[in-house]
């Protein structure tokens, strides 16, 4: 595989169709179930563990006051939900062997 800055959602679905031989719209149909799955578990406060591979999670962000950048004026920011993941530990390895 030649090395890349970032893989698309497009080309996830051409490896997943590649390695299975499944048709790209069936490859297309699993990575959408999968990542609407994990979104649609953070979205319930639930935390995704994949073992060997790491888990998700929402953090919770307070309402802060920020800067605007462009006039320096005080600016309140919203508390919001963050999702964060965590590289698991074989996923750790894997990278750095």
């Amino acid at each position: 595989m030649p090395k890349r800055d970032a893989m698309t959602k497009a080309e996830l679905v051409e490896e997943v169709a590649g390695m299975t031989q499944l048709t790209k719209k069936h490859a297309e149909i699993i990575v959408n179930t999968v990542f609407g799955s994990i979104v649609d578990s953070l979205k319930g406060g639930s935390k995704i563990e994949l073992r060997g591979f790491g888990s998700f999670r929402i953090r919770n962000r307070g309402a802060r006051i920020g800067r605007n950048p462009k006039t320096g004026a005080k600016v309140e920011v919203p508390a919001k939900r963050i999702p964060y993941f965590k590289p698991g530990k074989e996923l750790r390895e894997m990278l750095n062997t």
